[in-house]
């Protein structure tokens, strides 16, 4: 997953902007212990990011991406509209979107892609918090009652789904292997305190973007109207070597255009 995400860092870069080399950063396939990640931070950023990686992934790496969110996507970001080569409407054929407007529909439909004849390859969940705060009703109802156990029960169903997806994509001999996911989360950042129901997705999430602003002289030193730090932290796993630690700044200007440099 954070193959994915440095990809698109690396992308919309103000050097790799400059040359204009879509296979500058490429990522090689992501080992399946962190094919899982977090986005948590503010909702209008968070998405951008998100869109620009299922743009990203659909387009440089040729991967098919199954997007969910509960409310409509009205238009792409600013830097992908003017990113001819990034957006092509090649690269928009393999994204599927979806509204589920509730919990019970996103498990449903999250459950339902291992039927489709072209699985995809990285599944992303818009605003996971937003599914969370619905009752949940229907068959699921009994069983999952408080928000710890729908967030424990439906990170439990992606990672699920992305194994078995990843077996099956491999068992066709396909390049796009292994399935990842991306979900982001909206947390109250302003208390100071750190939602509890992080905890469980902590579990299930291997890897965390966490989007936090800078509201020092930085920002109108460059010219920019927000800028914000994003803190990728991972795991450790024993064979794939050290916890994952990497800090990069995204630059969002006035004209809607972003910039992401590394720290």
């Amino acid at each position: 997953m954070t193959d994915i995400l440095t990809l698109v860092f690396r992308a919309f870069s103000p050097q790799t902007s400059q040359k204009k080399d879509p296979s500058v950063g490429a990522p090689s396939p992501a080992p399946r212990s962190s094919s899982t990640a977090l986005l948590v931070g503010e909702h209008r950023l968070s998405r951008s990011v998100l869109l620009l990686a299922a743009v990203t992934a659909a387009s440089e790496l040729g991967v098919r991406v199954a997007f969910f969110a509960q409310s409509q996507i009205q238009s792409l970001p600013v830097c992908l509209q003017r990113g001819s080569a990034s957006l092509s409407p090649e690269g928009l054929k393999k994204i599927t979107f979806s509204y589920p407007r509730t919990l019970e529909q996103l498990l449903h439909q999250v459950a339902s892609l291992h039927e489709s004849p072209s699985p995809p390859s990285l599944i992303i969940v818009d605003r996971l918090d937003g599914f969370l705060r619905e009752p949940v009703a229907g068959s699921h109802a009994g069983f999952y009652s408080g928000p710890e156990s729908c967030a424990a029960h439906v990170s439990a169903l992606l990672c699920d789904t992305a194994a078995f997806l990843s077996r099956a994509l491999e068992q066709r001999g396909s390049s796009s292997a292994p399935c990842r996911v991306i979900a982001s989360f909206l947390s109250d950042v302003d208390s100071g305190q750190e939602h509890p129901i992080l905890d469980v997705l902590d579990r299930y999430f291997q890897a965390r973007c966490t989007l936090d602003q800078d509201r020092s002289y930085e920002a109108a030193a460059a010219a920019a109207q927000e800028v914000w730090h994003i803190y990728v932290s991972g795991t450790k796993d024993c064979e794939e070597g050290p916890a994952l630690a990497q800090e990069w700044k995204l630059f969002s200007f006035p004209d809607g255009l972003m910039e992401f440099k590394l720290v």
